[in-house]
């Protein structure tokens, strides 16, 4: 791990939570797509937040940070970004990242924010590999929390091999994809998963469940699902 300043070179408000950052650090640094930075408070706090860039990106790191008043572990980060206008970062941290010597089809899975953790692999991915199968599954409360869906319907365009589906908890009228859980969306769509590599970002207790319902029911192979969370359950 190294230890870095820097500097913040922009600050986007994409929805009423979600804050797009962008950091340019000091000196160079690597890492694999899926693992996640911390930023350092003090000596004894440091918070981790994954990187929605890739490692191909060498000039800056992108965030993507959920910020509000009932999350103020996130929000005091936001502050120092705001105010001080440049952070420090240990860098990097995780295992779940994308195992790039492999051909199985992929199915990405985020939660809200954790769309940034799947973002770096989904990229990375598809320069690596732009035959191979994936399908990305995004939830959120609602439509307007799925912030960067715009970019995933793009990236299907031009990659047709990649199904993108989005998720929504809480549909307006209007809504014709899909509502409830990625995860119910993703047990709907697959008969197996015995040949995918899965990768998952979002709460504890829904990467425990998914570990659990994919192995019971579909054949997952526990040691082809990849996920930040699986280091704690």
């Amino acid at each position: 791990m190294t230890t870095l300043s820097c500097k913040v070179t922009s600050v986007e408000a994409i929805t009423d939570t979600v804050y797009r950052v962008r950091l340019v650090p000091e000196a160079a640094f690597t890492f694999r797509a899926g693992q996640y930075l911390m930023v350092v408070m003090d000596e004894r706090d440091k918070r981790p937040f994954s990187m929605a860039s890739t490692p191909a990106q060498k000039d800056f790191i992108e965030l993507h940070i959920g910020a509000s008043e009932i999350n103020l572990y996130a929000m005091a980060v936001m502050d120092r970004i705001l105010k001080e206008k440049s952070i420090t970062v240990d860098i990097p941290h995780g295992d779940a990242w994308l195992r790039e010597d492999s051909q199985r089809p992929l199915v990405l899975i985020a939660g809200g924010t954790g769309f940034s953790y799947v973002r770096s692999i989904l990229i990375t991915a598809l320069e690596q590999q732009p035959d191979r199968e994936i399908s990305i599954y995004w939830g959120g409360r609602e439509l307007m929390h799925l912030y960067d869906l715009g970019e995933l319907e793009s990236l299907s365009v031009q990659y047709p091999q990649l199904k993108v589906i989005p998720v929504v908890e809480q549909p307006e009228k209007d809504w014709s994809g899909r509502t409830g859980t990625v995860l119910s969306a993703v047990l709907q769509d697959f008969g197996s998963l015995a040949k995918h590599d899965i990768y998952i970002a979002g709460r504890f207790e829904m990467a425990k469940i998914a570990r659990e319902r994919f192995c019971a029911e579909r054949g997952a192979i526990e040691n082809r699902m990849f996920g930040d969370a699986f280091s704690f359950i």
